[in-house]
């Protein structure tokens, strides 16, 4: 199956959502499935969560495997206090502790991905039993170098596909992908081939996709499942820069 969400819907989404206990509150848009889950169910989640100048997410881990985006706002990220910028990508095995995540001044927006419905709910690391509740993974907690992004005219008069990965293809054993691809206006390629993983997310940074007739605008994003035969990505008509993010097929 194929699902479709247009970023003016996610963003239109937003709502407050209050955590008494931790004194912070922050906006969050549910765009695909239960915002948190316990159990396998059919469909992808996908949340957005805009949080307050300094706010902090203490550090967790879920139990399925997820791409986060961080695409506006600055922060940092784990004990170093790497820094985040607009636009980086994180890639989180299933239970991979990662955190804290520190908004910076101007707040700080992430959309997390996970191509299907399971445990996600986190397991904070403060919580006594979390160590009951690991399982073996890889453990990759990875965060994307900052991606550049087309100005608006070389962007629409771009000749050539272009895809670029956001990590060295040599460091992955297994189905994981994640990669930018940048059309020109109209320009269409076919998109990776959706058995080869575990499904993957296109997600709009730059321009729009047009899809069945949409013209699907910035944070927009289609994800598409393994049980899929193909998916053409088509540039809309000031070009396309999207994520394909591929799912490993060990997503839990």
């Amino acid at each position: 199956m194929i699902y479709t969400k247009s970023g003016a819907e996610a963003l239109d989404g937003l709502y407050v959502k209050d955590y008494p206990q931790y004194n912070k509150k922050h906006w969050c848009s549910d765009i695909f499935g239960p915002r948190y889950s316990h159990a396998k169910a059919p469909g992808p989640q996908a949340l957005m969560v805009d949080m307050e100048p300094g706010e902090v997410v203490h550090p967790h881990f879920h139990g399925t495997t997820q791409f986060q985006l961080f695409p506006a706002g600055s922060g940092t990220l784990g004990r170093k206090n790497e820094p985040i910028q607009s636009l980086m990508v994180q890639f989180k095995d299933h239970h991979t502790a990662y955190g804290p995540i520190t908004a910076g001044p101007n707040g700080l927006s992430f959309i997390s991905l996970r191509v299907f419905t399971g445990a996600s709910a986190p397991v904070y690391l403060h919580d006594p039993d979390f160590r009951e509740k690991l399982k073996p993974s890889k453990r990759r907690n990875w965060l994307s170098p900052r991606v550049e992004l087309s100005t608006v005219s070389i962007l629409r008069h771009r000749e050539e596909a272009k895809w670029e990965p956001l990590w060295d293809p040599a460091t992955i054993d297994d189905e994981m992908n994640a990669r930018i691809l940048r059309l020109g206006a109209g320009q269409t390629v076919a998109g990776p081939d959706p058995k080869r993983a575990a499904g993957y997310y296109v997600f709009v940074v730059n321009g729009s996709m047009d899809h069945g007739g949409m013209d699907l605008g910035l944070w927009s994003m289609v994800v598409v499942e393994p049980t899929e035969v193909q998916f053409e990505i088509t540039a809309g008509p000031k070009g396309l820069e999207a994520l394909v993010l591929e799912f490993p097929l060990a997503y839990e």
